[in-house]
């Protein structure tokens, strides 16, 4: 299914009675196709969902509530548009549930169903929230050069790597990423993770080029793919792995994380803008 078709920009009603139909599976393939992502894909990774928004009823109507985290792995054929995932999310307001753990294993079921490949959900319930802690990206901050620019659509020439020098092990850090939601055109303001080892890479255009998605229409997966493939390309580094965390947007949070080598998971905790 395409984005066009999806209700995402559009004016919809909502229920508040279960219903898996309302979840809307985007290919991603397109949108590989269209920066290059060969076959078989040159990472691995995962999207990192947190919805912030879900409630059901227990057998005797009382209400519950939980925090959301949902594993979609990157090989997955399907995404799930947001807007349909949040309208999901809503349908359970007045569903009556055995417990917590009924609505994660129908939620991962679903979700599953849904992108084409096994997702994995887990639920926080309210008696365990003050044990969640925020923490920043951990690296060296790019944000911290005085830069001038005026290149506010992506542009990979601005990406150089000196391969001259020596290999160096860095890990860059960037809270200036900017796109905007290729339906809507509301804007979507992350912080992206850059870790690789291979030639020095110039911080300054790094910085610009990360920038230059300011005006850049792409979900958040496509725009995480296409700052990996553009830097692999580009740079040519022997290790490669890039992570953004964007704000939440109606209730919900979506953090893709690429690698060509074999790195855990991020801990998904949330970043002060989250």
């Amino acid at each position: 299914m395409q984005a066009e078709h999806s209700p995402l920009g559009k004016p919809v009603n909502y229920t508040e009675q279960y219903d898996p139909a309302l979840l809307f599976p985007i290919e991603r393939q397109p949108a590989r196709e269209a920066i290059g992502v060969p076959a078989p894909l040159p990472f691995f990774g995962a999207d990192l969902w947190n919805a912030y928004e879900l409630s059901w009823l227990n057998p005797k109507g009382k209400p519950q509530i939980a925090l959301l985290t949902a594993i979609v792995p990157a090989d997955s054929p399907n995404i799930v548009e947001s807007k349909s995932f949040k309208l999901y999310l809503g349908s359970f307001a007045q569903t009556r549930l055995a417990n917590a753990e009924a609505a994660r294993q129908l939620i991962q079921q679903d979700l599953s169903e849904a992108c084409g490949a096994a997702v994995q959900v887990r639920l926080t319930e309210a008696t365990h929230f003050d044990q969640l802690r925020l923490a920043e990206l951990e690296g060296l901050s790019l944000d911290r050069l005085d830069i001038e620019t005026d290149i506010y659509t992506p542009d990979p020439t601005l990406l150089h790597a000196n391969h001259d020098e020596a290999p160096v092990e860095e890990t860059l850090v960037s809270n200036l990423l900017k796109s905007n939601c290729p339906v809507t055109g509301q804007p979507d303001w992350g912080s992206v993770q850059i870790r690789y080892v291979g030639a020095p890479i110039d911080h300054a255009g790094l910085l610009k080029y990360l920038i230059s998605f300011r005006n850049h229409t792409g979900f958040h997966e496509q725009c995480v793919e296409r700052i990996f493939m553009d830097i692999l390309r580009t740079c040519a580094p022997g290790k490669l792995a890039v992570y953004a965390r964007y704000t939440r947007r109606g209730g919900l949070d979506i953090n893709p994380f690429r690698t060509n080598f074999n790195l855990p998971l991020p801990d998904n905790r949330r970043n002060a803008r989250q």
